[in-house]
């Protein structure tokens, strides 16, 4: 097969986009918070789980210590308790604590509008920090390149074989898609990947994008 032209990949992913906007209109954020502070603690909190693992423990750790002052200064201990159920707890126990001291210390109490400050909070990379920058602030700054969207850039063929690290996949998808895009392209992916494009047995017989998808009918790695 001719190789993909550019403009018509960027053709291609505006249809996409289309297409998913038309059927999850914005799409949603699955991890319940209460507002910038709260948001860049669930996410830090759902790396390597699930979010609704996380909506589990988030209500008590929210009603205790839903605030930079309250967190800064809780015990370890009392923090490992409540996010026990999930994976890596001591590691991110750790992180969330650390996190809220250097918002403290470095921001004034407030989580930064910044997608290089926000980097600098421990937990946060940049895959949360496009997150927060997209939910919290709607200043998108990039793509947060999580398993479903990194999974499904491959599959539509935006990103190829050498593109693999999320920093990559990312920097493919930014090149094809304007940036008032860049707001919703994550979630409306997750859902997308969760309900049509899943990992193991994608349903590409049903699938709203399947004319427009290389991968279309075949076994996915």
């Amino acid at each position: 097969m001719p190789r993909e032209t550019m403009t018509h990949k960027r053709e291609r992913a505006a249809e996409i986009e289309r297409r998913l906007y038309d059927y999850y209109g914005e799409g949603a954020c699955s991890l319940d918070y209460r507002d910038p502070f709260t948001l860049t603690i669930a996410v830090i909190l759902s790396a390597q789980c699930t979010d609704a693992a996380v909506n589990k423990v988030t209500p008590e750790l929210f009603d205790r210590f839903g605030t930079p002052e309250a967190l800064a200064h809780a015990r370890l201990e009392d923090i490992e308790s409540v996010i026990h159920p999930l994976g890596f707890f001591r590691a991110k126990a750790k992180n969330i604590i650390g996190c809220a001291q250097t918002v403290l210390a470095d921001f004034g109490g407030e989580i930064p509008n910044d997608i290089d400050a926000l980097q600098t909070l421990p937990g946060v990379g940049r895959k949360t920090a496009n997150v927060v920058m997209c939910q919290a602030f709607r200043n998108p700054q990039g793509i947060a390149v999580d398993t479903h969207v990194f999974r499904i850039a491959h599959r539509l063929g935006f990103a190829t074989r050498n593109d693999d690290t999320p920093q990559k996949t990312e920097e493919k998808l930014l090149k094809l898609y304007p940036q008032r895009d860049w707001l919703f392209i994550n979630h409306q992916w997750v859902r997308f990947g969760r309900e049509f494009c899943s990992a193991r047995r994608p349903r590409c017989a049903d699938c709203l994008l399947a004319d427009l998808c290389p991968s279309r009918g075949k076994e996915a790695n």
